[in-house]
């Protein structure tokens, strides 16, 4: 089999391919549909997705219905087997749940109560994400930054709570207003391995100034400078883990780079409302020696 052309006419139509799936996952996405989106025949069309994406179309497309569906379970509460089915464009809920079992290992149940988000990130270790990411990473001297934080304690599914009384601080204060400071997450764990209630993660927002005494528990913390590997994530912050997988387990064994003991951290480059969360941005930053 000849390979694939590999020019950027071919990876943009392929793109918009994914980002129609992305759109419309309640809707029509068959082999026709797909193939006219990307101005291909429909009876080529196979071939080449299994080569630009590295699983077959109805394959790619049953992972990105399952992803969303998963999370949906896990961050929605009382979120019946029944919608989730009807979301993930199944016919009824067995057939979702067979698949969902299949393959997560466990009943949507029982993943509703108790996420496994290591086997969530396993399962969606697409070739074509995996090798746009590595293509995308840069290694970048950080300078160092001074930051406002709000430390959050507990369940990660409870982050939101905390950045929204992060805002009232910021608001309040004026210390480190959005258009002029950058903001940044950092988290101290992986919220795929550690328990619930165990899970820190610090707010932050940058200042040029010693944060005042303040009601809310924001503290003055800096990162501090040195040589980090950035890659951007595109899309929901819920998914960056899709991000932040390859690059510990592809790029960094090649790479023969050596991990700094410090956190890895987000810098947040959109803000919500005005971007939805599809378009957001993040800077992916991982320490090194």
């Amino acid at each position: 089999m000849t390979d694939l052309p590999a020019n950027a006419a071919y990876t943009e139509r392929f793109n918009a391919v994914l980002a129609y799936i992305d759109a419309h996952l309640e809707g029509d996405l068959s082999v026709k549909t797909l193939s006219a989106v990307a101005n291909f025949s429909a009876f080529h069309f196979h071939r080449q997705f299994s080569g630009f994406v590295g699983v077959p179309v109805s394959r790619y497309v049953q992972l990105m219905r399952l992803r969303r569906a998963a999370h949906r379970l896990a961050s929605k509460a009382d979120y019946p087997v029944l919608d989730a089915a009807l979301d993930a464009g199944f016919e009824s809920p067995e057939a979702f749940s067979r698949a969902f079992r299949r393959n997560f290992g466990m009943t949507p149940s029982a993943f509703a109560r108790q996420p496994d988000w290591q086997v969530w990130n396993t399962v969606f270790s697409i070739p074509h994400f995996s090798r746009s990411i590595i293509m995308q990473v840069r290694i970048v001297e950080f300078p160092q930054v001074r930051l406002a934080a709000l430390e959050h304690h507990g369940a990660p599914a409870l982050v939101n709570q905390s950045v929204s009384r992060f805002i009232q601080w910021r608001q309040l204060s004026g210390q480190s207003p959005v258009a002029t400071s950058r903001t940044f997450g950092i988290p101290y764990g992986n919220p795929d391995t550690t328990a619930p209630a165990e899970f820190r993660f610090d707010v932050c927002g940058e200042i040029h100034e010693a944060v005042l005494p303040n009601a809310f528990g924001v503290r003055e913390i800096v990162i501090p400078a040195g040589r980090c590997v950035v890659v951007r994530h595109v899309g929901s912050p819920d998914h960056i883990g899709e991000t932040i997988y390859p690059i510990y387990r592809d790029w960094l064994p090649a790479s023969g780079e050596e991990l700094r003991d410090h956190p890895l951290f987000f810098e947040y480059l959109s803000v919500y409302p005005e971007t939805p969360q599809e378009q957001w941005q993040t800077d992916v930053y991982v320490p090194l020696q």
